[in-house]
């Protein structure tokens, strides 16, 4: 940095009826739940609009299949597997899980396609239907367990831990709700064409109807997925997603107390979400958000430039608050190199931690030299400008 003079700089950017909700650092105390663990997320953003023990490891119960069906979609998507595929239910299987908890009522020796134990996981979240999957696709359900544990590592799901296909209790099977939100949207985002498949309200096989347990489905016109979980160490759970005017939520809650609860709390938050927060895109990338000063350049001014766009989630009740500032220790000294990391966005607001985004330079700079330099640095001194003009 130059000796003769510097300075740390913050110029405020006026952004009227704004509040910026970013991925992380927003507490909003007045919305409260009678979940034990729950998060929801704005699918466009990645914004977390609420969140309370979200990285808590947690019994999943059945939301645990949704890891099922994420492999059972990404071997369609890459052709390994086809939907009309058949699969026979061995003898082992059909002993093991006719009467252990939800089932999909396979019988021994039933060939059943790909798509129908998808139906069976997704709308009956049948037990049975998980583990006749994986052993198919996988070989045994020991290794579709390993590929489980290694593809949330791999979407960075660090609270997770999968042993067995279908949410069936045990001690170290855990998940966490963000975990769960994370799964979803990769969901979401991944498989199109497949996603769909968690609207069906209703699956029948071997004669036996079985309605979706996902009670958003029935009470809110904008819900298209996703699915329930209930076990006595877990509680009711729900991992959720609803759409409404081009925006997505993504909730996740767990450890009510009854059925009951868990639909009236599902369809609570994400309206509440919906009404009390919005989407704003605040800058695009490349676009000038303020000018810096220049030490000893062939310019005295530099346009600071957002890298990437900024889509941010803002609050309603607190929109009129936010702050922005930008900051950059100056003048920075040349040269300097288009798109060099050169100053910083830092936003604020009630409620919410401090975020910064990196501005970079909006073009290059070279550095004076000889009697160049010594004049800009004279000029500088007298009045503030290190210009050779």
């Amino acid at each position: 940095m130059p000796t003769i003079k510097s300075w740390m700089k913050s110029s405020a950017i006026v952004i009227g009826m704004l509040s910026v909700l970013p991925a992380s650092g927003w507490a909003i105390q007045e919305i409260k739940t009678s979940a034990k663990q729950a998060i929801m997320v704005e699918g466009n953003t990645g914004a977390v609009l609420f969140a309370k023990d979200a990285d808590q490891q947690m019994a999943p119960s059945s939301m645990s299949k949704l890891m099922t069906v994420y492999l059972a979609f990404e071997k369609l998507k890459d052709g390994v597997i086809k939907l009309d595929d058949e699969f026979v239910v061995s003898d082992e299987t059909w002993r093991n899980w006719r009467l252990r908890g939800s089932t999909m009522f396979l019988k021994a020796g039933d060939k059943v396609t790909v798509k129908e134990l998808l139906q069976g996981i997704i709308v009956q979240s049948g037990n049975d239907a998980c583990v006749v999957l994986a052993e198919s696709i996988a070989g045994s359900e020991d290794v579709f367990i390993d590929w489980m544990n290694a593809k949330a590592q791999e979407l960075g799901m660090d609270g997770t831990n999968f042993t067995n296909t279908n949410g069936w209790p045990g001690e170290d099977h855990y998940m966490t709700a963000r975990d769960l939100a994370v799964l979803a949207q990769n969901m979401i985002k991944n498989f199109p064409e497949y996603y769909p498949m968690y609207l069906q309200k209703e699956f029948t096989y071997n004669g036996v109807r079985q309605t979706n347990r996902n009670p958003i489905l029935y009470s809110m016109r904008d819900a298209d997925g996703l699915k329930t979980g209930h076990t006595e160490a877990g509680g009711y759970g729900l991992t959720a997603s609803a759409k409404r005017d081009g925006r997505r939520l993504v909730l996740v809650i767990n450890g009510l107390q009854s059925n009951r609860a868990r639909a009236r709390e599902s369809e609570r938050l994400l309206n509440y979400g919906f009404r009390n927060f919005s989407i704003y895109p605040l800058f695009k990338a490349g676009q000038e958000v303020d000018e810096a000063n220049v030490w000893l350049g062939n310019q005295d001014r530099i346009p600071l430039v957002m890298e990437n766009d900024l889509t941010l989630s803002l609050n309603k009740q607190t929109r009129r608050k936010m702050k922005v500032k930008v900051i950059y220790e100056g003048p920075i000294p040349a040269p300097i190199q288009k798109g060099q990391p050169v100053a910083t966005l830092h936003i604020t607001g009630p409620g919410m931690d401090e975020q910064t985004y990196p501005l970079v330079a909006g073009k290059d700079v070279e550095k004076l030299g000889g009697l160049s330099r010594l004049r800009a640095a004279f000029n500088y001194l007298l009045v503030g400008s290190s210009s050779s003009e």
